[in-house]
């Protein structure tokens, strides 16, 4: 992920697969910012291949908490800029796409934007499951239809954490 940022701007930038290990380090960098006062994020997936369910599940979390937190329309949001029509219709199919600002074009970035350094985290094999649990969790309360999709699959993470098989 490389990442640039402005004065409440911040874009990532996806390259590759988006997938559950890499959905840490996102809701990691996300949540950081957030917590530094920015409030627009760009995510830029022109070179991003494909989205896993964790992942997806990460990102719609961040979109509703940014929409909820919104008091005009004009305050933060989560852009999606030219994702390829397989994430478009995954975010569709879900039934989150609602949640962010789709555009295609160029980046186009507010003076005083700079690039800075995000270091990959390590993660322990406890600390994925309970994010793919979290994230398809999130999935199945945004979407009620989801249910049936990841019922098996929350069940079984569950299962594991409890019995620390992880």
């Amino acid at each position: 992920m490389l990442v640039l940022v402005g004065e409440k701007f911040a874009c990532i930038k996806i390259i590759g697969r988006a997938n559950f290990n890499s959905s840490i380090d996102f809701k990691t960098l996300v949540s950081g910012l957030r917590q530094k006062g920015y409030d627009y994020f760009v995510l830029e997936l022109s070179e991003c291949v494909l989205m896993d369910s964790t992942f997806l599940g990460v990102l719609a979390g961040f979109g509703l908490n940014m929409n909820q937190a919104q008091k005009d329309p004009c305050d933060g949001a989560m852009e999606l800029l030219n994702p390829n029509p397989r994430i478009t219709d995954l975010l569709e199919n879900l039934g989150v796409l609602h949640l962010f600002k789709l555009t295609d074009g160029p980046l186009v970035t507010p003076k005083g934007t700079e690039t800075r350094t995000h270091e990959p985290l390590n993660p322990s094999k406890e600390e994925v499951t309970k994010a793919c649990l979290e994230a398809h969790r999130t999935l199945m309360e945004i979407n009620p239809d989801n249910v049936s999709r990841f019922k098996e699959v929350t069940q079984f993470l569950a299962e594991n954490l409890k019995k620390g098989k992880t």
